[in-house]
């Protein structure tokens, strides 16, 4: 039995009552009374069993964006149905209002749609429908809860999405479908054309020259159909948070953004999660198929409180690509860890492919270490050029290993992975 706050009204009616005729037995009198009127209302509801309940919601949604679970509630006894319905989700799936009142008629059904903002991603659930008739005088009801589960995947935003549109002008510029050519060593031969004064004298085709009785150069395209492994760090590093977020999350729009501006320039793009095991692997998909498999497969990757296996990773890369690649390593570039794990192996991979190591900067570290307003403030200012010190001695000695890195603010990161892969498509590096 669930009771209305006309019961209360009701039972607190009794003080007049009781000031009027102040003794116990009034109190008891009007104590039986309201319980009387609640049994009465409870038996005359009609009942939760008669109630049939299906629940439709999409496969699908991105992050911070709005999606409807529609809850279909049919009344199926002869009797009227008056109460409250409550569709419940996960707090996680930002539920704007999961209460409704419903009067249904024997055989009438009706639509409830609950507006969900899902605030995390993964697989958000449904929780139980609760069902609560309530009898003609509104005093007391009968409650029930059915479980009628239902299961909403959230995929990562892609905020990043918006930086595509200006990094893909620039390939098209290094792919030779503007204006602009590129010349120099390493990447595919394009075209010849005659030499004019501040022309690389390295791109003379001497041969041709020779031909022609006249000077012409190569003009080069950036190389297509090349091999780009995304690995994406999800070991305890990834779990620390910068600003509101995991360090996580950059690390995945980071990714999102560079498999779509890599698969767009031909090259073949294949992602995974690990930390000591495999989380998540996209490999073999291409085309239009591939951003979606991709976000399929990182809705549900989370932190995990393990430190990273770096040997491991270094013969999953072997088992991987047979043949020189771009490997982007989407990690923390926190000193202790990456002395004591990513330089002891790194070599490996840099001796036959070229390495992006991507970093998220916390904001908070620069905002320290401007901060001399007092003693304790110029303390933590001289503990976060420490910091930064060591992490610029950390990335100094990748740098001297062969490998790239980037070092950026989680909204920056993103777009500054793109136009390092740009960087070393143009250079013919890749």
């Amino acid at each position: 039995m669930a009771i209305t706050w006309r019961a209360v009204v009701l039972a607190a009616l009794g003080v007049i009552f009781v000031a009027v005729l102040p003794a116990a037995g009034t109190v008891v009198a009007w104590a039986l009374v309201v319980v009387l009127l609640c049994v009465l209302d409870v038996l005359l509801a009609a009942s939760p069993r008669s109630i049939g309940l299906s629940r439709t919601v999409p496969p699908s949604v991105r992050l911070t964006e709005t999606v409807s679970s529609v809850l279909t509630v049919t009344n199926l006894d002869r009797r009227r149905w008056r109460g409250v319905v409550r569709d419940a989700w996960q707090p996680s799936a930002g539920a704007r209002q999961d209460r409704f009142p419903v009067d249904l008629r024997a055989g009438e059904a009706r639509r409830l749609t609950t507006v969900l903002v899902p605030v995390r991603r993964g697989d958000r659930l449904a929780d139980r429908v609760t069902l609560r008739a309530v009898g003609p005088l509104g005093l007391a009801g009968r409650q029930l809860s059915i479980d009628v589960p239902a299961r909403l995947r959230v995929l990562p935003e892609f905020a990043s999405r918006r930086h595509l549109p200006s990094r893909l002008a620039r390939l098209r510029e290094l792919d030779g479908r503007s204006a602009v050519q590129v010349r120099g060593p390493g990447t595919e031969f394009d075209s010849l054309r005659e030499y004019v004064i501040g022309d690389d004298v390295r791109s003379i085709d001497w041969r041709a020259s020779a031909r022609r009785s006249d000077v012409v150069v190569r003009t080069w395209r950036p190389e297509r159909d090349r091999r780009v492994l995304i690995v994406i760090d999800t070991s305890r590093t990834s779990a620390a948070r910068v600003l509101d977020a995991p360090r996580l999350d950059a690390s995945i729009e980071a990714a999102l953004l560079l498999a779509a501006l890599a698969s767009r320039a031909g090259d073949r793009v294949e992602l995974v999660a690990y930390d000591r095991a495999v989380r998540a692997r996209v490999a073999g998909t291409t085309g239009p198929r591939l951003m979606p498999a991709i976000a399929e497969a990182l809705a549900q990757v989370e932190p995990v409180l393990v430190e990273a296996d770096w040997p491991g990773l270094v013969t999953l890369v072997r088992d991987r690509l047979s043949q020189r690649a771009l490997v982007v390593l989407l990690s923390a570039l926190e000193p202790a860890s990456v002395e004591q794990g990513l330089l002891t192996v790194v070599g490996q991979l840099t001796r036959l492919h070229q390495v992006l190591l991507a970093s998220v900067r916390d904001p908070e570290l620069d905002a320290l270490r401007r901060d001399h307003t007092d003693a304790n403030a110029v303390f933590d200012a001289a503990a976060a050029d420490r910091t930064e010190l060591e992490r610029q001695a950390v990335a100094g000695r990748l740098r001297d290993l062969g490998v790239e890195v980037v070092d950026a603010l989680p909204d920056d990161l993103a777009p500054q992975v793109a136009d390092a892969y740009l960087a070393l498509k143009a250079a013919g590096r890749l």
